[in-house]
């Protein structure tokens, strides 16, 4: 039927009228990949993980997993028989077993698929080791969410569905838990799909990423291309990474913005001169001088431990932001002047 590992094929994913996504068609090429879904809270992320794993039945289009068809108008394979696991958000663990008992549930569901998983070392990366003989009711929700993930994890699933799997861990070792994760994943070749709503978290993860906004799937791509070449107006301002500035298309590879004047680089979408457009500026796209003749108010700095981010305010009253690296030695403080290096070129020039 297909060579793709998994294929979903114009489906609409539907809870209710407010909340579902239409005509969705997107491929998993191979074996271990990791697909993010991003999108707002209420979009009907979740929807989808519960209608892949079964939970919901669909009324067009096809889901095919492995060359067996799952899903249909026609045809219904139930959750039991699809062999995809799910951790849920909320806590989904059996009341009456305690943690360990819970996480060896996910271990003997599947025991001839021997992937070598060790339940031991599953529970440390998690942190959860202090909490094994505990029940559910006795834990917190991140301790929970991440037993959650441990007997999903070591249920050796085809298809490994996680719904904010990370959501509730503490950000002291989310980092950490998210490099095991993917080593695991990778390793194991485990096909995941992830829904999350932090972009970072996505960008790292995912073989691919899908922006869901306005009940469609907008994009689907690698990580770099959503991020450098988003192909829409909402995709920009959903992932708040940049600005839409107003310009003036003036050569084959220029444009001019009145607050900075000429820009230089290669255009993503070709456009006649004298066209007027949104040019997308993102932090890394300008550089900082302090010797320019280009100089701008300081608004803000925010400090991310490896670099700042600059707010500067043009003579439009535009906001740009500008990534400055933290060991730069001269910080400006708000209401400082902060010099824009020229001639300013930037490598892909993306307008709408």
């Amino acid at each position: 039927m297909t060579k793709n590992f998994l294929e979903i094929d114009n489906v609409t994913f539907t809870a209710s009228a407010q909340n579902k996504v239409s005509n969705v068609s997107l491929t998993i090429e191979n074996q271990g990949d990791i697909i993010c879904l991003l999108g707002p809270s209420g979009i009907g992320k979740t929807t989808i993980l519960r209608t892949i794993a079964g939970l919901v039945k669909i009324n067009s289009g096809k889901i095919v997993l492995k060359n067996k068809l799952l899903s249909s108008k026609d045809i219904h394979v139930e959750p039991e028989d699809r062999n995809i696991s799910m951790a849920f958000q909320d806590n989904s663990l059996f009341p009456h077993y305690n943690v360990l008992e819970n996480i060896k549930f996910g271990a003997e569901r599947n025991k001839k698929k021997k992937k070598g998983l060790n339940i031991n070392e599953i529970i440390k990366f998690l942190h959860i080791d202090h909490v094994v003989d505990k029940f559910p009711h006795q834990i917190s929700s991140g301790e929970a969410q991440r037993a959650s993930l441990a007997r999903s994890l070591l249920s050796n699933p085809d298809l490994l569905l996680l719904d904010e799997p990370l959501s509730n861990v503490d950000q002291s070792f989310k980092e950490e838990i998210q490099v095991k994760l993917k080593q695991i994943l990778t390793e194991q070749k485990i096909t995941t799909i992830i829904v999350t709503h932090d972009s970072y978290e996505a960008f790292y993860l995912g073989t691919k990423c899908g922006i869901i906004l306005d009940q469609q799937l907008k994009q689907f791509d690698d990580p770099y291309n959503v991020y450098h070449f988003p192909n829409s107006v909402e995709v920009v301002n959903f992932l708040n990474r940049g600005i839409l500035i107003p310009a003036k298309v003036t050569g084959e590879n220029s444009l001019e913005n009145a607050d900075l004047g000429t820009i230089t680089g290669d255009f993503i979408k070709h456009y006649p001169k004298g066209s007027e457009v949104q040019l997308l500026l993102q932090p890394e796209d300008l550089e900082h001088d302090d010797q320019s003749n280009l100089k701008l108010e300081v608004v803000d700095r925010k400090f991310r431990g490896t670099n700042f981010i600059y707010t500067l305010k043009t003579m439009s009253n535009k906001l740009i932001p500008v990534f400055v690296h933290s060991h730069h030695i001269h910080q400006h403080e708000v209401d400082e002047k902060f010099g824009i290096k020229r001639p300013i070129n930037i490598d892909h020039i993306v307008c709408f």
